[in-house]
């Protein structure tokens, strides 16, 4: 049984979870330059899949390798770049080296990457693959053909609680929770009534009893780095009034800093969250920071 399933079900306090940055090479010695810093603060790492359709080692490799350093893996499947086939056989290998852990999402468009006349799969869809994931676990290929000893898995999702029509998000999130997902990690939201409202939509419908809400926070450095996510990650919109508040700081790092911290305060404070999903582009041990400042133990 996984640590991370074993937290979701106590909710003995709050969750915390992180992005492992993208590797290219350089071996397990470069996973655990990435992986040091992390490792005292959070409780699982997402082994990510091709982030902004960008081509890195697979999240496979890096989810083996983060369990054999003695880390949490998430292992992220995305649904643009495999058929139902290969997802299948990616969760089975990861399995085989006690990765439990699995999220499901479907991934960014090739337009978002640096290959963009690459194909798109699109096979499944993000519920679909919750779905099949969880026969797997049960103990059947989505074909029906039996698994003799089905891997335990601990599966999960992403949703965005701000990207329209937001009335949906919750259905949306019904729909995964329903499926199976047992967690799930919210975008990036720079609006905290918009996190609410979704937050409380999910309360209502019971969503966050099965299923742990982890909303995500992203540590940044500046109002350029603000900027480049609002025009070129899709699914995020940062607002021109904490771009402009950034960027006429006296000190842009700390005051991207400490909006950070109060998104993810007001975060912790909704009803219903069970913890936070932390994305760090500064890499300066503001992530350890920001842990503590929360009062987070993981």
């Amino acid at each position: 049984m996984s640590r991370l399933s074993e937290l979701v079900e106590s909710r003995e306090r709050h969750i915390v979870t992180a992005e492992f940055p993208s590797i290219d090479g350089g071996g397990l010695d470069a996973v655990r330059s990435k992986l040091d810093p992390l490792l005292p603060y959070v409780d699982a790492i997402n082994a990510t899949d091709n982030p902004a359709a960008h081509a890195h080692a697979s999240n496979v490799s890096i989810a083996i390798a983060l369990a054999t350093l003695g880390a949490e893996p998430i292992l992220q499947v995305v649904c643009r770049d495999r058929n139902r086939i290969a997802q299948q056989a990616d969760i089975m290998g990861a399995a085989l080296f006690g990765v439990e852990n699995i999220c499901a999402l479907t991934g960014d468009d090739v337009t978002a990457g640096d290959e963009p006349e690459a194909r798109r799969v699109f096979d499944l869809d993000s519920p679909q693959l919750i779905r099949v994931a969880s026969g797997l676990a049960e103990g059947r290929y989505l074909s029906g053909r039996p698994i003799a000893d089905p891997p335990r898995l601990f599966i999960g999702a992403v949703e965005n609680p701000s990207a329209p029509p937001l009335d949906y998000r919750v259905k949306r999130a019904a729909l995964k929770s329903n499926e199976g997902a047992r967690f799930l990690q919210l975008q990036i939201c720079y609006y905290p009534d918009r996190l609410e409202k979704f937050i409380t939509g999910c309360v209502a419908e019971g969503i966050d009893v099965p299923t742990a809400l982890l909303p995500t926070v992203c540590l940044t450095k500046s109002a350029r780095a603000l900027t480049f996510m609002h025009d070129n990650v899709p699914g995020i919109d940062v607002p021109d009034d904490i771009r402009r508040r950034v960027a006429s700081a006296a000190n842009p790092a700390e005051e991207s800093y400490q909006v950070t911290r109060e998104i993810a305060q007001h975060a912790l404070s909704l009803r219903g969250v069970a913890g936070l999903h932390i994305t760090d582009f500064r890499h300066d041990g503001s992530l350890a920071r920001l842990v503590g400042d929360l009062g987070l133990r993981p």
